[in-house]
């Protein structure tokens, strides 16, 4: 059983991808959870959970009332939790990007956000390189209606073709 350990904020830090690494170190992948059982406590809140023995950083981008926001870096300890944005979720979709500071891997998707090697909040989505930014590739969290959502990074990728899914929990 993971055990997931909720951070109160935040916490950013420094944690700059290194140099981006054109291809993955081992077939790494994303995998979403519907709750936090080992309490049977429900928050409403993101939280991102690390499955793997690495140090990851991490990345969110979501809508917000003046525009689209990219958020990062959160450390997430291996096999712990990190809450990304405490409260209920106010946004339908989510945008997550992370990288394994330890073997250079990356979790990605097709949604191109902005990001930076240090602390950020970046708002908008284009111009990334002339704003001094880099772009990074972001996948897609359709949280519907639900007030809280997880996400667990794992080393297992999911099969060639597989769409990755979840739920959240209310």
């Amino acid at each position: 059983m993971l055990i997931c350990l909720q951070a109160k904020g935040p916490a950013m830090s420094s944690l700059a991808p290194r140099t981006r690494i054109a291809s993955l170190l081992g077939a790494l992948g994303i995998a979403t959870v519907a709750s936090f059982a080992a309490t049977g406590i429900v928050h409403a809140d993101f939280r991102v959970c690390n499955a793997t023995q690495s140090l990851v950083g991490v990345a969110i981008g979501y809508r917000a009332q003046a525009g689209w926001l990219s958020e990062g870096w959160w450390h997430v300890e291996a096999s712990s939790c990190k809450t990304l944005i405490e409260g209920p979720l106010s946004s339908r979709y989510y945008y997550l990007y992370a990288e394994d500071a330890e073997r250079g891997g990356r979790w990605e998707g097709p949604v191109s956000m902005c990001v930076s090697d240090r602390e950020f909040k970046i708002a908008g989505t284009s111009d990334c390189f002339a704003r001094g930014f880099q772009r990074a590739g972001f996948q897609e969290y359709d949280t519907g209606d639900q007030s809280s959502w997880m996400v667990q990074l794992t080393d297992e990728g999911p099969p060639p073709g597989a769409s990755i899914t979840g739920t959240g929990t209310r």
